[in-house]
């Protein structure tokens, strides 16, 4: 019987941990978090909001939801598609903030955590 080989908890240099630690606790590493956060965090909020305003419209404000926009399209239809048009919005929006904020920072991070090897 044919076992896989099982990987080492152990860093492959000594020091290897102490270098992480030190860079988890450098203000770059903090930067580079409050840069994620400030972009992810209020903006999946306002992404659920959105998402609950919809179900919830869609439960009790049935008469609304239904109105009609243009011949078989109601308003529920189109938040329905908001709701995909946002989702994808929100991807493209964070894929240009990492790229321009959070990629360059994590870039030289790990620069210097290599050359500190």
């Amino acid at each position: 019987m044919d076992t896989a080989p099982t990987i080492t908890q152990e860093p492959d240099e000594p020091g290897c941990a102490d270098r992480f630690t030190k860079v988890q606790s450098s203000a770059e590493f903090g930067e580079l978090r409050r840069s994620h956060r400030s972009f992810a965090f209020p903006l999946t909020v306002a992404f659920v909001a959105w998402y609950l305003l919809y179900v919830l419209l869609s439960n009790f404000a049935g008469d609304f939801m239904g109105t009609t926009v243009v011949g078989n399209i109601n308003i529920a239809f189109v938040f329905g598609l908001a709701q995909f048009l946002t989702t994808f919005l929100i991807a493209w929006w964070y894929s240009r903030h990492a790229a321009a904020k959070i990629d360059p920072k994590a870039e030289a991070l790990k620069a210097g955590l290599e050359a500190s090897k």
